[in-house]
């Protein structure tokens, strides 16, 4: 009689797969729509508050942040934050439609290579959280590794928006690229911790003030790190081009969640070697895809050789 296989190491958190997808196609109308948005106020005179397009963008916004919210609470963040890639994939196919952005073939080869990079991570994800109570959290936000980090960020932060900012902001993407990406530091983090904490202060059993603590301490910390991004995204938004922005980003910011989820939920622990070196193949085709998308937009491809 054949042996049993372990069901955790066949199953995948589809559930928090098909909200990751839904939610990066939703996010992905974002940069798009709020662009649209600033130009349209920009040509009319009048500031971007009182365009309804930007509203639109900034609802999408709002909904991609719940959706992720939810994903990351039912699937690890190694496996989340890397099929973001997919917004981008339809970023620039809705940025060709309502900002004119023409998709050549070197484009099309980048969203065929963010496919194929997202399909690999989902194989390869790990398929069992490695925190899974608010004393495992509570563990995990006191190691010495993560506070050192954490502070290393928030120094890193005050620097970049109250001296580097004001000076090089608009001159240079990096500034409002980085501030954006060391903040996923915190959210991404934050919104796992939230649905741990949740449990034990909205459940059956009564709430310890610590446990309220905790909740309240990562909520604040969430919606701080969200207001600064959102300011600093359309900040980058008014200066740069959204497609240059988006690719940017999309690769910066990854790679920033991935480093703060692996310090502190140490989810990479649950990956064989050869998952691990998958996941690292499949996350470098999607930041190579990503990039030949962006690429592309500015650069001009002939099948034809050129004669004197």
């Amino acid at each position: 009689m054949a042996a049993e296989s372990d069901p955790r190491s066949i199953s995948l958190p589809v559930f928090g797969i098909v909200i990751a997808v839904v939610s990066s196609f939703i996010n992905g109308s974002t940069f798009v729509l709020q662009k649209k948005g600033i130009l349209r106020s920009r040509d009319r005179g009048r500031s971007y508050l009182t365009d309804a397009v930007w509203w639109g963008g900034t609802l999408s916004m709002i909904v991609g942040q719940i959706g992720n919210f939810l994903a990351y609470n039912v699937a690890p963040a190694v496996i989340v934050t890397p099929l973001g890639a997919l917004g981008v994939l339809f970023g620039a196919v809705l940025a060709s439609w309502i900002l004119k952005e023409h998709l050549n073939v070197l484009g099309k080869l980048g969203c065929v290579l963010c496919c194929c990079g997202s399909v690999v991570l989902i194989i390869h994800a790990p398929k069992a959280e490695a925190v899974t109570s608010r004393l495992e959290l509570e563990e995990r936000l006191s190691d010495p590794v993560f506070v050192v980090y954490a502070l290393l960020v928030v120094l890193l932060l005050v620097i970049l928006i109250v001296w580097v900012a004001p000076a090089h902001g608009t001159s240079n993407i990096m500034v409002y690229v980085a501030i954006c990406s060391l903040l996923g530091s915190f959210t991404v983090p934050s919104s796992k911790g939230l649905g741990l904490a949740a449990q034990d202060v909205f459940g059956d059993g009564q709430s310890s003030s610590r446990a309220l603590a905790v909740f309240l301490g990562l909520l604040g910390t969430l919606a701080v790190s969200i207001l600064i991004q959102f300011f600093f995204i359309n900040k980058a938004l008014e200066c740069f081009s959204s497609n240059v922005f988006e690719a940017i980003y999309y690769v910066t910011f990854t790679s920033s969640v991935i480093l703060a989820s692996a310090l502190l939920f140490k989810e990479w622990t649950a990956l064989t070697m050869t998952d691990s070196l998958a996941m690292l193949c499949g996350l470098t085709t999607v930041c190579v895809g990503v990039v030949l998308l962006r690429i592309s937009q500015e650069a001009l491809i002939t099948w034809k050789k050129k004669t004197d």
